[in-house]
């Protein structure tokens, strides 16, 4: 039989409350467990003391009879001690995907589209004024 540490979902509606829990891993999320070793409440803020209750003693006995933690659970046996969790990178993570990078490279070839536009007419239109501005004025100098 393969134990579990996993989270049992109790609460009402949109007010979660989740139970630490040593379990069968076949049995199921809310079902039947082995014992209860601490609690979850992730409506109290973050540096709360009593968001994450976990009773030390019987994780570390538990993880010693070969019991595996859930990943969730894991960050609450390391936030405690009881068990070093490995530091993953997923570096990928952050990177968009396929469309987005397309419609990042359409809008940039917009923009630059856009600003090209924008400085060609600006080169462009003291260059076409400057012949008609000198013009009378050689015509002045002439006559």
């Amino acid at each position: 039989m393969s134990v579990s540490i996993r989270l049992a979902r109790g609460g009402a509606k949109k007010r979660p409350y989740y139970r630490i829990v040593v379990a069968n891993s076949r049995a199921p999320r809310d079902g039947a467990f082995i014992e209860k070793i601490g609690t979850y409440n992730p409506l109290l803020s973050k540096d709360d003391p009593a968001r994450v209750t976990v009773n030390v003693e019987r994780a570390k006995h538990w993880l010693a009879v070969g019991a595996q933690p859930t990943d969730r659970v894991a960050r609450f046996l390391d936030a405690a001690g009881v068990k070093e969790r490995a530091a993953r990178n997923n570096p990928k993570k952050a990177e968009p995907g396929e469309k987005a990078k397309e419609r990042a490279e359409e809008r940039a070839a917009k923009l630059a589209a856009a600003e090209e536009a924008a400085n060609a007419p600006a080169e462009e239109a003291p260059t076409a004024e400057a012949p008609a501005e000198e013009a009378p004025a050689v015509e002045a100098a002439e006559g």
